[in-house]
């Protein structure tokens, strides 16, 4: 591994292309790199586990309206829609649309922490439908998949966007583009391009994580996607970008992060250095937001030692800075704490999540977040009890770069009522490779099967994992055979309002 340096250099200046950040993923993303072994065995993991929670929210109104868009595009020799016969076929661009909304909206796919977050499976779909429509490889879908994650994972460990409000869709917009360009074999220099792109065409703030947190939330990194897909084409006819679009007089980091005076270090693999940064990430065993899968665990074990929640006067969580500041009390944000509010709001308030996970024992991707459950008493009553707070211990190990030390816990004090304490816990979520039950392709298979019960075949279960697992030996021709077809009587008919498309 190399660390980049990257900094503000004025017009004059006349930075040169390969002293840029844009030009050095090109550069990784069209470089002959050896794949592991083990590497080819998380991205099947991860594309099965897109798979399962894509099929799980098949029937939740963005996706639905996300497809429906869709559909209007259609494609003879174009890619598939997750849930639909693989007979249909649209753009590419609309198929990662629809397809990254269906994984994105129950924010239940893999992560990554660092200076910034990501969810990094946000990337697949968009690989998948372009390697579909451009008659790609299995092995060239893996290869691009692999950089894709490797350009997320290290933009996300070096470029903090949050800290300006500005949603971290930013740093998929790269690593889509990057990753198609691997995949095809492209230039360095179009890859560059199409980078550059990609970037400035997918800035967006923050708002769409606070406050009445609405559906873009799972349309933000799908629009990414298809940004990216359309980036990669422009540049593939010969057109530029915005440029140096890091580094420049008026680019991203001089007036939308830092400003001229910052230096960001990103850390990039050497030119044919292996891609290993997919085996740093990790996924979700709980339909919530990642800083709050620890907790969940914590919460699900007290739960055998409170038998009665009425008998807590309060619960103070001490954590990282992150945690406290964008999902507990720090983000002073009254809606997390508001019984009516939106899933997309109650998946990013810990207060309701540790409430709900403590009274109940269990966290369910649907039965924890219905009205009914939010509103019921009992819980608002615990609900309002609970608070965190930084703990600048906690806000060290969400940073620390050694991956057996970060962690994303936290510790929970339990003041009861007759006086007592109840003081616990947690480093990271039992499902984190470095948890108490990493996962491995037994529970990505499990989890794959208790999120597609009811809704797809026992045959047409066995089908897609056969053919997943077999992903480095598969043809061009093999690769829709990556989608999923829903019973059809599981896929419920949702009146469409007028629209334009």
């Amino acid at each position: 591994m190399r660390n980049i340096i990257v900094k503000v250099y004025p017009s004059k200046a006349n930075l040169k292309k390969k002293n840029q950040l844009a030009w050095k993923i090109a550069e990784i993303a069209s470089d002959k790199a050896k794949i592991s072994n083990e590497t080819v065995e998380m991205v099947i993991n991860r594309i099965i586990d897109n798979a399962s929670v894509a099929i799980a929210s098949y029937n939740r109104k963005p996706v639905v309206s996300a497809r429906q868009m869709a559909l209007a595009h259609r494609r003879k020799n174009g890619a598939n829609i997750f849930g639909l016969n693989k007979k249909i076929k649209v753009d590419c661009e609309w198929a990662a649309w629809a397809n990254g909304t269906a994984v994105r909206e129950l924010d239940y796919h893999d992560t990554f922490l660092a200076a910034d977050y990501s969810h990094p499976g946000d990337n697949i779909p968009a690989l998948i439908a372009v390697a579909q429509q451009c008659k790609s490889s299995g092995k060239d879908l893996i290869r691009g998949i692999l950089t894709a994650y490797e350009v997320q994972v290290n933009l996300v460990k070096g470029i903090c966007l949050h800290e300006h409000k500005i949603d971290h869709i930013a740093h998929l917009g790269p690593s889509v583009a990057a990753g198609i360009g691997s995949m095809l074999k492209l230039k360095t220099e179009i890859i560059y391009q199409s980078i550059q792109q990609a970037l400035h065409t997918t800035i967006s703030t923050r708002q769409s994580r606070k406050g009445e947190i609405s559906s873009w939330k799972a349309f933000a990194p799908a629009h990414a996607g298809k940004l990216g897909i359309e980036a990669v084409d422009r540049c593939m006819r010969g057109e530029g970008a915005p440029s140096p679009i890091y580094e420049g007089e008026d680019s991203v980091i001089a007036y939308i992060l830092s400003g001229p005076k910052k230096k960001y270090l990103v850390p990039l693999p050497k030119i044919n250095e292996t891609k290993k940064a997919i085996l740093e990430t990790y996924t979700k065993e709980h339909s919530a937001e990642y800083q709050s899968q620890a907790l969940i665990d914590l919460a699900i074990s007290l739960n055998k030692k409170i038998k009665d929640v009425s008998n807590i006067l309060k619960i103070i969580i001490e954590t990282s800075h992150h945690t406290h500041y964008v999902i507990g009390t720090g983000a002073n944000d009254p809606q997390k704490m508001d019984p009516s509010a939106s899933r997309e709001t109650l998946d990013h308030s810990i207060m309701y999540i540790f409430a709900v996970a403590l009274e109940d024992g269990f966290w369910h991707h649907v039965k924890s977040y219905t009205p009914g459950r939010a509103k019921k008493k009992s819980t608002v009553n615990l609900w309002k009890k609970i608070s965190t707070k930084e703990n600048k211990k906690w806000t060290k190990r969400y940073h620390d770069l050694n991956p057996q030390k970060k962690s994303f816990g936290g510790r929970v004090i339990i003041h009861m009522k007759n006086g007592s304490k109840i003081i616990e816990e947690i480093k990271v979520a039992d499902a984190h490779p470095a948890g108490r039950r990493p996962f491995k392709r037994k529970q990505y298979i499990n989890k794959f099967s208790i999120l597609t019960k009811g809704l797809i075949t026992k045959k047409e279960e066995q089908r897609f994992l056969k053919t997943v697992q077999n992903l480095k030996k598969l043809k061009y021709q093999d690769l829709h055979g990556l989608n999923i077809e829903m019973i059809p009587k599981a896929r419920k008919k949702i009146s469409s309002k007028k629209s334009i498309f």
